[in-house]
């Protein structure tokens, strides 16, 4: 009886998964699990071997490279490329020090902003919602130039603060675009509403529902300005003098400009000839690289997992 009753249920239940013959329900053959880890982990071989080699490049000794090229292994190791960037260790740390303070300052208030902007966009109510949306993104197509760009903050008295690091950045139409799609489509107008009966203003509506629902695309766009204040050097070009206040890739930026001059036979060959000897042109440039992305390498894997599914729910739709 027992029985009857097991193979009734079990005929009727949907079939899901797996179907028999090693078929799936869709009728595409079914895949080993082994087959299916040792692909990816090739895939993540192959995502990794740049930054290996990158990092074996900038422990390998310059004669080793010029003679032999690049390899993972390094063929004589050394640390002179990492000894030759830290000879001004002050210099180094009081950049990383400023890129830090800048990335996080830049970060916090350019996704408070961003938020503050696309939510009113996100909201069919709210009058002139198109003309403002428009003067927002039509900044993605054309822009004011250099040379206003530069007299806006040169009269504004940015010259020289850690401020005109972070105020060019601190609003992205692309970013709204994203913000404003996912409010669009993710948070529920009827909870709006219920808080609206409720006694609640737009802002207590926006800190006590909004923010809360919203990590997943915070967390992308927090990741998309992070990426853009820590790797940002031209700022620093255009509105720093002072070599205190220099961000951690213009200073690397100005290394690897220096070394190229050194090299380019715009001096005097003598002089150029013995400092462009005592430099490892080709393991400094590695060096540099791995002492830029340190922090963001930590960082990115904590917000990734929020970082792709606030792609995937702020993806803009057709």
């Amino acid at each position: 009886m027992n029985a009857h009753v097991d193979a009734q249920v079990s005929g009727g239940r949907p079939k899901t998964g797996r179907a028999a013959k090693g078929r799936l329900d869709n009728g595409l053959p079914a895949v080993p699990n082994a087959l299916l880890i040792a692909v990816f982990a090739l895939l993540s071989l192959v995502c990794l071997y740049p930054l290996l080699l990158v990092v074996a490049v900038s422990f390998t000794d310059e004669q080793a490279i010029v003679t032999g090229g690049y390899s993972i292994i390094p063929a004589r190791f050394s640390l002179y490329a990492y000894r030759y960037l830290f000879e001004d260790a002050a210099q180094i740390f009081r950049s990383y020090g400023v890129s830090i303070l800048v990335t996080l300052i830049g970060t916090v208030s350019s996704t408070l902003l961003t938020a503050l902007l696309a939510f009113p966009l996100s909201r069919r109510e709210m009058p002139y919602r198109g003309a403002l949306a428009f003067g927002v993104f039509f900044t993605m197509l054309f822009s004011g130039g250099l040379v206003p760009w530069y007299l806006v903050y040169n009269a504004a008295g940015l010259n020289n603060t850690l401020w005109a690091l972070v105020v060019p950045h601190l609003v992205a139409p692309l970013n709204v675009i994203v913000m404003r799609t996912f409010f669009a489509n993710t948070i529920p107008q009827p909870l709006i509403e219920s808080a609206k009966i409720d006694g609640a203003g737009e802002f207590r509506i926006f800190a006590g529902i909004v923010l809360p629902l919203s990590s997943p695309v915070l967390a992308t766009v927090g990741l998309f300005q992070t990426l853009a204040y820590w790797n940002d050097w031209f700022t620093s070009s255009v509105f720093i003098s002072d070599n205190k206040l220099v961000s951690l890739q213009y200073l690397m930026y100005k290394t690897i400009y220096n070394i190229q001059y050194l090299n380019s036979g715009l001096v005097d060959a003598t002089v150029a000839g013995n400092a462009a000897a005592a430099i490892p042109t080709e393991t400094v440039r590695m060096a540099m690289a791995i002492v830029g992305i340190g922090p963001i390498v930590f960082v990115y894997p904590f917000l990734q997992k929020y970082f792709v599914k606030g792609l995937t729910v702020g993806a803009v739709k057709g």
